[in-house]
């Protein structure tokens, strides 16, 4: 089935209540095992995560997508006017099938009309994660969260990567063995650093970019700051450097 809302969580029990591990965005397919109390169990086929998802966020299997949202997030509109009434907003790396196009506006199934400027083709991605990581600065930190509107560490990680055509796995110590690891002296741009349930992006310049409890936000700080930080709440040093 297909999320055909914004953001859907994925949850660890049939509970509006319960715990959410991740989200599914707009577009991305669930693969349902079975239904329980308006709440159906499954897998969501994009990043393998396994949970319940309420049974309204989803439909049945559409089109193929031919874009993916671009933009940190967006609006679609009833009516191929700015000025129809707006739903969403729709975060980077939804996934969308375009169906026609009038001006400035592509109609997309089961989501409304979005502007064009804000969508790119299926296959065609960006080639910075730490600058795809800067545009989400400000956000609030939500656990779970992989939207724009609020995300945890390893979202931030996973939604940077995928911007740039990169699969990710969901969770921090999955990602952990992504690529290969290096010194603290190579540590740099778009390299990962990892502490115990945590993560973060390299920026360069000495500095890094997560989404943190500590701030309840995504944030921009020298990573000796944060290094000294975790420690002294006696989370231990880092666990590891990895260029990806």
């Amino acid at each position: 089935m297909t999320c055909q809302v914004p953001a859907a969580a994925i949850r660890r029990a049939a509970d509006p209540a319960s715990e959410q591990m991740d989200q599914l965005l707009f577009g991305e397919i669930f693969d349902v095992a079975e239904e329980e109390g308006g709440f159906f169990w499954g897998q969501a086929r994009r990043d393998g995560y396994v949970g319940f998802v309420e049974a309204a966020a989803l439909t049945g299997l559409g089109p193929a997508p031919t874009h993916r949202i671009a933009a940190i997030r967006t609006y679609a509109f009833a009516e191929p006017t700015i000025k129809s009434r707006a739903s969403g907003p729709f975060s980077i790396n939804s996934l969308v099938h375009v169906e026609s196009q009038e001006g400035r506006l592509a109609k997309v199934w089961g989501g409304g009309w979005v502007t064009v400027e804000h969508l790119a083709p299926v296959g065609v991605f960006e080639t910075d994660p730490a600058a795809v990581a800067q545009r989400f600065y400000g956000a609030p930190y939500l656990w779970g969260g992989r939207e724009s509107l609020g995300l945890d560490c390893s979202g931030l990680v996973q939604q940077s990567l995928l911007a740039c055509g990169r699969a990710c796995p969901r969770d921090a110590d999955q990602q952990q063995t992504m690529g290969r690891q290096i010194a603290l002296e190579e540590f740099g741009r778009n390299d990962l650093v990892f502490w115990k349930g945590h993560v973060a992006i390299g920026l360069g310049d000495g500095k890094i970019i997560h989404a943190n409890g500590h701030h309840m936000a995504v944030e921009i700080e020298p990573l000796e700051v944060t290094v000294q930080r975790i420690k002294a709440a006696g989370y231990g040093e880092p666990t590891a450097f990895i260029r990806i």
